[in-house]
């Protein structure tokens, strides 16, 4: 059976399916797509694709096939080669033995997506192959993807239903709905929080993305402890220094932070693509929009 071989590997790439849902209860996020647009998109190019893919992060992927193989990229704007010869991007590939695919950093973007015609034979644990680096858990050995490592396949991938396009906010900002803590915060701090804009640190990973108060919003909050409870991806909690941390995919199961608001679903994937020293600015609307 075909396979691939990873001939270099940037910090946190992973191999990701749709996510591994009902474990929040025993610690275990769901994990799954940062982008998981852009991951449907890469699996709508290929119209038949394998559950699981390799999810790159910005500072790329290289890989080389050992046997012909129907490969798609998307997510994000990369640089994509195949031996030596610049391609679209995202596009549809392909592969035959010994084809070598490059893909190096573009002009924007955190996480593209490479998906293959068939599943990767990777152990599915817990109902998903999704990879959590947190707890190290599926994915590949439970851990990032390295140089040297070989991946094989299994049979053919399942048809893939194209996901609608979502439509985004006309002035750029990111939508979030009110969170449950966001009484406890002073009325001006939560004017501020839609009125100013934040800047996404370098401090970003799967698990969540530190933002610049560079205005200083939440300066003279008062440092609240509350008592632990259910986290889900996109809450923003406000750290005890003032510090924003928007929650990812591989977030924790609960936490004490107050959460001022959470990322509706269809901004997610696009908050995620953010890279470091973008401005962020937040717009809150009703859950009745959001859905």
């Amino acid at each position: 059976m075909s396979g691939i071989t990873l001939t270099r590997a940037g910090p946190l790439t992973t191999l990701q399916d749709g996510g591994r849902f009902g474990m929040l209860a025993h610690g275990i996020s769901a994990s799954g797509p940062m982008d998981g647009r852009a991951f449907a998109e890469a699996g709508a190019l290929l119209g038949r694709a394998g559950a699981t893919g390799i999810e790159v992060t910005r500072a790329g992927l290289g890989l080389v096939a050992d046997g012909p193989l129907g490969a798609a990229v998307a997510g994000g704007a990369f640089t994509l080669t195949v031996n030596g010869e610049t391609q679209a991007w995202p596009a549809r590939l392909g592969l035959k033995p010994g084809d070598a695919v490059e893909i190096t950093p573009g002009a924007a973007g955190n996480y593209g997506y490479v998906r293959f015609d068939r599943e990767m034979d990777v152990p599915q644990l817990l109902g998903s192959r999704s990879t959590n680096v947190t707890v190290g858990l599926g994915g590949f050995k439970g851990r990032a993807l390295r140089a040297g490592d070989r991946i094989g396949f299994l049979g053919e991938g399942q048809a893939i239903i194209s996901r609608p396009a979502l439509p985004g906010p006309d002035d750029g900002a990111i939508r979030v709905i009110w969170g449950i803590h966001a009484d406890l915060f002073h009325p001006a701090i939560r004017r501020r929080f839609v009125e100013e804009p934040f800047e996404v640190s370098q401090g970003l990973d799967r698990m969540g993305v530190r933002l610049l108060d560079r205005d200083g919003v939440f300066h003279d909050q008062k440092r609240l402890s509350l008592v632990s409870d259910a986290i889900v991806p996109g809450d923003i909690q406000i750290l005890g220094d003032g510090t924003p941390i928007v929650l990812m995919r591989d977030h924790q199961p609960t936490g004490g932070y107050p959460r001022i608001a959470t990322v509706v679903s269809a901004d997610f994937d696009r908050f995620a693509q953010l890279r470091p020293g973008a401005d962020v600015r937040f717009r809150p609307v009703t859950v009745e929009h959001a859905r």
